[in-house]
């Protein structure tokens, strides 16, 4: 069964690499760029799907496992869903770099294709264990979302192929937009991290009532969100939304303190740790958000404040807690399944031994600082300081990856 996620999570590596490196080689240049063209839909694509959804892919396909004490429906279907989703989205890449739109829909078809087998997949799986929690119901939320975002994209590229550029293909967007984000990437994260914190803290006896009321605000922020884009609603159902979004933040970041309360173990490992910043800090920048867009209302959807805040979100809260996380559940992996069955005797590392914790500190807190010199980069419009911030986060982002990838040499 490990096979199967570490297919997920190298190949997610493997796309992280790219993206920075491309970006590198750009210098940047896309970020001047509108992001509504194939550069931005290029750059977009590779850091949400090849990066952060295949490797959210591989760690529902082993922690799912873990969650309901059962194995997945089929091994075989899963590989079949790598396939499809592989093949597509490199075709769908390549067809962004050369604006071909046979092959930006062909693939597009396939990377749907595979998603939808996810779907299937990880569905069955959950019905027949018959299992229903907050961390159960919010995993089966997500993989709808990340359905119904794939439906409304392929929905968009008919759009595109026939001309139909219409006011109902800027709803779409946003709609595509908030349920890739917030509904995948949010109910996904902070259903898990229910079940993965107390394993890291060894935490026991804690209240999980908050996990209840944060999934169902989530999911209001989410359907409240997509539906007022879908409808084209104003400033007020945006700001609503948000405001849901913030009341889940809350919830859920005193249902972190809670379980950190109750811990056993007082150092979880130092990317743990910055998790818990991230998801604090995320909060922070939402509630700022709120009161700034009621001083200044024209400015929430302004193309530089959606800018900020997808970085902020993507960058910021997904993609750094996927880096966070990574530190603990590649090591745990690999262990198992290279020194699972030789525990305990003369000269079997321990999973500590795998990976360095105290480089894990630095190379997160050197990510974190770069991610807040590009957000100050983009407010302040200051084009030397992305490009100088850009390449520094691109560069501690791979050697991190490059440390995280080493377990594998053990």
């Amino acid at each position: 069964m490990f096979r199967l996620p570490f297919l997920f999570i190298i190949t997610g590596m493997i796309g992280f690499f790219v993206f920075h490196g491309a970006s590198i080689l750009t210098l940047f240049d896309w970020l001047h760029q509108n992001l509504r063209g194939p550069g931005g839909w290029f750059y977009t694509h590779i850091f949400v799907l090849g990066w952060a959804t295949m490797l959210a892919m591989g760690a529902v396909y082993q922690l799912i496992n873990v969650i309901l004490q059962s194995t997945i429906y089929s091994q075989k279907l899963g590989y079949v869903h790598y396939a499809f989703f592989t093949v597509g989205l490199s075709g769908l890449l390549y067809g962004f770099v050369t604006m071909k739109t046979m092959y930006i829909a062909g693939f597009a078809t396939l990377a749907f294709i595979g998603i939808i087998l996810f779907a299937v997949n990880i569905g069955v799986t959950l019905w027949r264990a018959n299992k229903w929690d907050a961390i159960t119901i919010s995993a089966a939320c997500a993989v709808l979302y990340l359905v119904l975002t794939g439906l409304i994209g392929m929905w968009m590229g008919i759009n595109f192929y026939t001309g139909n550029r219409t006011a109902l293909h800027e709803r779409l967007l946003g709609a595509h937009i908030w349920l890739g984000t917030l509904g995948w990437f949010g109910m996904l994260i902070t259903g898990f991290s229910y079940k993965m914190l107390p394993m890291f803290y060894l935490s026991h006896h804690y209240p999980i009532q908050l996990q209840w009321v944060t999934m169902v605000t989530w999911n209001g922020a989410v359907v409240f969100g997509a539906v007022s884009f879908l409808l084209g609603g104003g400033f007020w159902t945006t700001w609503l939304a948000l405001l849901l979004v913030a009341a889940a933040l809350i919830f859920y970041n005193i249902h972190l303190l809670q379980i950190k309360k109750h811990r056993v173990k007082p150092n979880p490992g130092h990317g743990i740790r910055w998790s818990i910043y991230a998801a604090q800090f995320l909060l922070l920048f939402v509630g700022v958000l709120l009161l700034y867009a009621l001083v200044f209302p024209a400015q929430l959807l302004h193309t530089k404040m959606v800018l900020l805040a997808g970085w902020v979100y993507l960058g910021g809260w997904v993609s750094f807690t996927i880096l966070c996380y990574v530190s603990k559940i590649i090591p745990f992996l690999w262990w198992t399944h290279k020194f699972g069955k030789l525990a305990g005797r003369p000269g079997t590392p321990l999973m500590a031994d795998l990976l360095d914790d105290k480089k894990v500190r630095i190379g997160v807190s050197v990510i974190a600082l770069c991610l807040l010199l590009v957000f100050t980069a983009i407010l302040i419009d200051s084009e030397m300081l992305i490009v100088i911030s850009g390449i520094a986060l691109s560069i501690s982002s791979v050697l991190y990856m490059i440390l995280i990838g080493r377990v594998f040499r053990r």
